[in-house]
């Protein structure tokens, strides 16, 4: 078995090889060779991110190498040590686990070549900038539209359930600890449930268990729209269209079900891709050896019936694109 020591020592070697390489010709920042290093391809926000980086990079003249780890986290350093060996000017990364990564970072840095993580941060390691969004912003403005809900239908002391993203993942918490600090001193509830992985399916099965013990809930929220249709699927399959939903990363299909009225009440932006050409925006400007700011927030803003009319929502995430680099 392979330790991290030697694993790092092979990264090394291969990222001082060609360190010169992958630096040549970056200053200019002109037909970048850009590889991407995705988590997964098997979430329809992650397939819409590399829409939105394949389509930056090629208005940029750029050439995206993308490479999809499919989960799972040696493929992911091996598809980064193949980037390095490539001699990309910059490497986008999406990690399947914020610490696993390590090495592959270290070896980037041998080789000069700067990386830019993407939606999902890492723990450590060198990294030019952080492109994402403020989960914890989202998931408290979520719970204050959740609670001023309540508030105007005359509801107290509302029971809630939370069904979870992942386990142990940054955008879970984020997404979690903003809702429960709007729900704090609310006289509201919380009930968190298991993890459904942000896969609707899981939402359905978790939803059916969650309901036959939680008669009394009033409120469901989920981490991402896609569980929070599949906890609404289940509910009205059981005649309970007066719980309210609540979800995060403005699925159109929750924009819809939202202006139609009924029970869907709040979502957050996070149009991802949108966020990919934001992430092709900073890896051209990191390559090109320009200061970035640490963490680029690609913005978000809350949906509800009162405002849902005003984002395009034709694709499938709606559309929220304010300008937040210089031009």
């Amino acid at each position: 078995m392979k330790t991290r020591r030697t694993i790092l020592a092979s990264l090394a070697t291969a990222a001082s090889a060609i360190a010169m390489l992958a630096v040549s010709g970056a200053a200019h920042a002109e037909g970048l060779k850009i590889g991407f290093s995705q988590v997964t391809l098997q979430s329809p926000f992650y397939v819409q991110l590399k829409t939105g980086a394949e389509a930056a990079a090629k208005a940029s003249g750029d050439t995206l190498v993308f490479l999809d780890a499919n989960g799972d986290v040696s493929k992911q350093n091996n598809d980064i040590q193949d980037l390095i060996t490539q001699g990309v000017n910059a490497i986008i990364i999406n990690p399947v686990n914020p610490e696993a990564v390590a090495p592959s970072l270290e070896a980037a840095a041998a080789a000069g070549i700067p990386v830019i993580t993407v939606d999902r941060p890492v723990t450590g390691g060198k990294v030019a900038a952080h492109v994402g969004r403020d989960n914890k912003a989202m998931g408290k403005l979520v719970g204050e539209a959740v609670v001023a809900k309540l508030k105007a239908d005359g509801i107290t002391g509302a029971k809630i359930i939370e069904i979870q993203g992942d386990a142990g993942g940054a955008v879970m918490m984020d997404r979690r600890d903003g809702f429960h600090a709007a729900i704090e001193g609310s006289g509201h509830a919380i009930t968190e449930g298991p993890y459904a992985e942000y896969i609707r399916a899981n939402a359905v099965t978790a939803m059916q268990d969650l309901l036959q013990a939680n008669s009394d809930v009033k409120v469901v929220y989920a981490h991402n729209d896609d569980m929070a249709l599949g906890a609404m699927q289940v509910l009205k399959e059981n005649g309970r269209d007066d719980v309210l939903i609540a979800g995060v990363d403005g699925l159109s299909e929750a924009l819809e079900t939202m202006a139609a009225g009924g029970q869907y009440v709040a979502t957050a932006l996070n149009d991802p891709q949108y966020l990919g050409d934001v992430t092709i925006q900073v890896a051209r400007e990191a390559a090109a050896g320009k200061t970035v700011p640490a963490f680029v927030d690609a913005g978000t803003a809350l949906v509800t019936p009162d405002n849902v009319g005003q984002f395009p929502h034709a694709a499938l995430f709606a559309e929220y694109r304010p300008q937040i680099l210089d031009k």
